[in-house]
């Protein structure tokens, strides 16, 4: 009988937050293993997103968000360059249209002075400078936003994880997850692994693999679809590089920004809209199992009750090119409905609390301690690619007691 294998520590789920975390652990010595459910890495939000690489300016001071953001925006960079993978530091502008976004603005000022990023208020011609075919009333200048291509870094870190020694396994679902006194058994459709501590960065199933391990999660995954735009030729040229609208602090999305990527293509997204299925990313893809229990959870039935506007705003965007062109021309009014095409869908995997709460921060959630421990990601959405490096320390940290260096300094 082949015995079963046996690693320190077996992390559940291939995006960049999974690699980055057996890879730090893969740097202290310790045998890993990362199992992954799709035939690919970066299935998903990895490999779903606007690929920016995020300043760490919107986030509340003190927070894991902020502390982590704003160290692995420069580490991404500096990961880029050792590896030679495609980046650029561009900077972006946020942009105020209306006198009511002033005191959001000033808002994000006091964070950026806070997180320690550098932000520099621009009045009309201070913004023109940087985008010239921009409308706005203030701006605000973020020189270290970058772009990128993170399902490339995953894959490098996937790379350097087997290199290191550790082991990847994909198209390997993992069904259940048992504690005992000195390991934790990961099943699996092809076999069980064994892992003395187990790391599960299941991202849009998170909730689900937290419950097969025996816990509480306290929270479920809401699947919200962002759509995106590409832009004609004609309107790519409007753009420089990345433009912002100032956040509503109700919601943890963005809004509706202007990207010009690593390709120098230009597109605008994502908006949010409920999923209709855990990876539904489109309208055609509906799992009615899926669907019916997310509209069931109390947590849902709260937010649809309080923002039914804003979501009935977002489907509309959605569904109407025209609605969407709206959006789009409060920053950059030369564009036009002709100017966009389908450019894509991510779905971020949004944690919400029973009483309606869209949790916030990263959220980390143990089962034990030491010998036996399953620490669960909960909630890794967006800025977590940009933080993967030090999310995967503070992981490795969390787990073994053990601090390590950045990989690269920034």
């Amino acid at each position: 009988m082949t015995p079963t294998p046996t690693f320190d520590v077996v992390v559940v789920g291939g995006g960049i937050v999974g690699l980055a975390t057996a890879h730090a652990v893969a740097r202290t010595g310790r045998s890993v293993a990362v199992v992954e459910r799709e035939p690919q890495l970066a299935a998903h939000q990895t490999g779903h997103n606007s690929n920016v690489i995020h300043s760490g300016l919107y986030y509340a001071p003190g927070g894991l968000k902020a502390r982590l953001a704003v160290a692995g925006c420069a580490e991404t960079v500096a990961f880029c360059r050792e590896h030679d993978l495609p980046h650029r530091v561009c900077g972006k502008l946020v942009v105020a249209t209306e006198p009511e976004e002033l005191p959001r603005m000033a808002e994000l000022v006091r964070r950026g002075a806070a997180n320690g990023v550098e932000v520099t208020e621009l009045d009309r011609a201070g913004m023109r400078a940087y985008e010239p075919n921009v409308r706005g009333i203030a701006a605000l200048h973020v020189p270290s936003t970058g772009i990128t291509d993170y399902r490339l870094i995953a894959e490098k870190l996937g790379e350097l994880v087997v290199k290191e020694g550790g082991q990847v396994h994909l198209g390997r679902a993992v069904t259940q997850i048992v504690r005992r006194g000195a390991d934790a058994v990961v099943r699996t459709e092809q076999g069980d692994l064994l892992g003395t501590q187990v790391v599960v960065c299941g991202g849009l199933r998170c909730d689900e693999l937290a419950v097969a391990a025996g816990a509480d999660p306290g929270i479920r995954i809401i699947p919200f679809r962002g759509e995106y735009s590409g832009f004609s030729e004609r309107a790519a040229a409007l753009v420089e590089g990345l433009v912002y609208p100032v956040p509503d602090p109700a919601f943890p999305f963005l809004g509706v920004h202007a990207t010009r990527g690593i390709d120098g293509s230009v597109h605008a997204g994502p908006n949010a809209v409920l999923a209709l299925a855990r990876e539904g990313y489109s309208w055609g893809t509906v799992k009615p199992r899926e669907f019916l229990s997310t509209i069931a959870y109390p947590g849902m039935l709260r937010i649809a009750r309080t923002h039914w506007r804003y979501g009935f705003g977002e489907m509309h965007r959605s569904l109407s090119k025209k609605a969407m062109v709206k959006q789009i021309q409060r920053m950059l009014p030369d564009v036009q409905a002709s100017d966009l095409s389908p450019a894509g869908a991510g779905v971020r995997a949004q944690a919400v609390k029973p009483d309606g709460t869209l949790v916030d921060d990263f959220l980390f959630v143990d089962q034990g301690t030491g010998a036996g421990a399953v620490l669960h990601v909960l909630n890794a959405p967006s800025p977590a690619a940009t933080a993967a490096l030090p999310i995967g320390r503070e992981i490795l940290e969390r787990l073994t007691g053990e601090r390590i260096a950045p990989l690269v300094s920034a």
